[in-house]
């Protein structure tokens, strides 16, 4: 395996194979709160469902290069990135070719390494790339987790929110093991946190309990205007930035930079 050499970005895959646990609200609206304080910001939507794309207002009409292209047909990260309407934030959109993404990369050459060599390859003006998982542990995730110098977990605060979490855990160890060894849980978002919900009071307990310091002290709360947003086509913190959640991102977005410079201290 040849020697990549990586960019100045710091490259951040946003993950679970759980649906319904805020990925993508996470992504789109972390990288826009990272965005509206300076940092340039490129986000990768990996999901073929394409929501990151639709949530930064990028109509599937206007799709015509994306991530497919850049994991089958040799395009750049910079042919391939659009600008969102958020100053400093630029996505590489899905589409539904990347539907087929999974079966295909089965039998190709280097099929872990595509994005990786991807995002080596290119000359990213980027401070920070956010990787949209799609709900699954397959070879798109595994991709991104190649590519990525650390993962992010959104965890709904939910009955079953540690179910599946440990095999999660697993397949992160695996990967640093055999491809990436530098990889590791840049920390657990808890999102949907309900005050009013004892059980969200006991599941936060749980996995703090279970994962420590890993775990950001900023909750993301159930909150209408987060669920609205996407249906504009905006990010929440443009559609409406007093909103509680809104400021739960910005808030986050804080201490996600402080933990950066720990981490890369």
């Amino acid at each position: 395996m040849s020697a990549v050499t990586r960019p100045l970005a710091r490259v951040v895959a946003i993950a679970n194979q759980k649906g319904g646990v805020g990925k993508t609200t996470t992504t789109i609206n972390l990288a826009t709160a990272l965005a509206v304080i300076g940092k340039r910001v490129l986000v990768i939507d990996l999901d073929p469902q394409g929501n990151a794309s639709t949530g930064l207002g990028i109509s599937r009409s206007d799709r015509r290069v994306g991530i497919y292209d850049v994991l089958f047909d040799d395009v750049s990260l910079e042919d391939a990135a659009t600008p969102s309407s958020v100053p400093n934030l630029s996505i590489i959109t899905s589409s539904v070719d990347l539907s087929g993404a999974e079966i295909e990369l089965v039998g190709a050459e280097r099929r872990e390494f595509r994005l990786r060599e991807a995002v080596a390859n290119s000359a990213l003006e980027y401070d920070y790339v956010l990787i949209d998982c799609p709900p699954a542990l397959g070879l798109l995730t595994l991709n991104a987790l190649v590519a990525s110098h650390a993962v992010m977990v959104p965890l709904q605060c939910e009955f079953y929110a540690l179910e599946g979490l440990s095999h999660l855990v697993r397949t992160i160890e695996r990967v640093k093991r055999a491809f990436n060894p530098n990889l590791d849980i840049h920390g657990v978002v808890l999102t949907m946190f309900d005050k009013r919900n004892n059980l969200s009071d006991m599941v936060a307990a749980d996995v703090r309990g279970f994962f420590g310091e890993k775990v950001y002290d900023t909750v993301i709360p159930r909150n209408v205007k987060v669920s609205e947003a996407p249906s504009h086509g905006k990010p929440v913190l443009i559609y409406d930035m007093r909103c509680p959640g809104s400021q739960a991102y910005i808030h986050l977005a804080g201490e996600v930079l402080r933990r950066e410079k720990r981490l890369t201290a």
